[in-house]
């Protein structure tokens, strides 16, 4: 059993969730670019739509945490999707979170070469033995390495927000224009911001659900949730807005919030790359501890075995490539998150309509 969490309060809950769904690709800007920003105006609408939906998906994983005592994704998944689909859902989500690692381990390597100029084996050395060390503490390790991390990104993306439109506003006319050629990576900004959800909470429900365990009020876990997607929704607002300011100049970027930065100052530009690198950091830590937790509990000897181990593997992975399989991926996984979600609300449906003791894995059903 995972122990040593004590005094969770509200803010905490509410930095984990925000620390376990924003990654390097909400920090670099070019998911907010991908699922919002080529909408135009439309994305805003479609940023409402994923807010209510963080805060509400949020509110039932925590609980259903807290009630099955989950020890990783897998009670909740089952719970939701039932024996097969759960499964399968499962057996995605766990191999995508050595995926995700592996694509941290890259990431990490190609901030350390593009932005300070050192070596990318050396930027990968140094995420993954920080990363392996932070989960090897546990759980607590985890949840207290996010919530540091979480209140400097969102300083961060409202600073540069805020400098950017303050040098210059948006133009409507531009946006339009730029949107009309845009092609996002989904069709319909309504089916986008759904898609954002699932894919995000594929990742954050392995550790948003051994976290909700441990909190045993459920007013902590409502009020967690509530703040946390509401600091989801407004701190993609701000790179929303930042990028629309500078349409259409950021799309041919990978990384465009750090353009936005250096367009700042060159301060700027490496104060966020620093932030940039501690988000590839939390998103790490919470794959390689959902990856770990998986297969076998953290007061398990085996567990060190399996940090140690996978952290050696995405480190190797990573220097292949393998982030480029793993961006191939990401679609099927999104899939797979729409069928977590549909599960999760079905079975918050039926709680309402003929409550029932909570399904675990391994019981029998009638």
């Amino acid at each position: 059993m995972v122990t040593g969490i004590k005094n969770i309060t509200t803010f905490k809950v509410a930095a984990v969730y925000v620390g376990t769904v924003v990654g390097a690709g909400f920090a670099s800007g070019q998911e907010i670019l991908q699922f919002f920003s080529f909408f135009g105006i439309k994305g805003l609408f479609a940023l409402l739509v994923a807010t209510a939906l963080f805060v509400f998906f949020g509110m039932i994983i925590l609980d259903l945490g807290r009630k099955l005592g989950a020890d990783s994704h897998r009670e909740i998944i089952q719970y939701a999707g039932g024996r097969w689909v759960g499964t399968a859902v499962d057996g995605v989500i766990t191999f995508f979170l050595f995926g995700a690692l592996t694509a941290m381990t890259a990431g990490a390597g190609a901030i350390f070469r593009e932005q300070f100029g050192l070596p990318h084996i050396a930027g990968s050395l140094v995420l993954v033995a920080a990363t392996m060390l932070t989960v090897l503490v546990g759980i607590s390790g985890v949840i207290s390495a996010i919530s540091y991390v979480v209140p400097v990104l969102l300083l961060a993306v409202f600073g540069i927000a805020a400098a950017t439109l303050a040098a210059g506003p948006i133009d409507p006319g531009a946006v339009a224009l730029w949107a009309g050629s845009s092609r996002p990576a989904v069709p319909f900004w309504p089916l986008s911001a759904v898609v954002y959800v699932s894919y995000n909470l594929v990742l954050g429900v392995s550790v948003l659900g051994p976290l909700g365990r441990h909190v045993q009020d459920r007013h902590t876990i409502r009020k967690g949730a509530l703040y946390g997607g509401i600091g989801l929704g407004l701190g993609a607002l701000a790179i929303n807005l930042s990028l629309l300011a500078r349409v259409p100049a950021i799309s041919g970027f990978e990384v465009p919030m750090v353009y936005i930065a250096a367009g700042i100052s060159p301060v700027a530009q490496v104060a966020y790359s620093i932030v940039l690198l501690a988000e590839v950091y939390t998103t790490a830590v919470g794959s390689l501890y959902g990856f770990a937790e998986r297969i076998t509990d953290q007061g398990k000897p085996l567990f060190r075995w399996i940090v140690a181990g996978t952290g050696v593997a995405a480190f190797g992975a990573g220097q292949l490539g393998f982030s480029t399989l793993v961006r191939v991926l990401y679609p099927a996984v999104g899939y797979a998150g729409l069928l977590m979600l549909a599960g999760l609300l079905y079975g918050y449906v039926r709680e309402r309509v003929v409550p029932r003791p909570a399904y675990k894995p391994g019981d029998k059903k009638e």
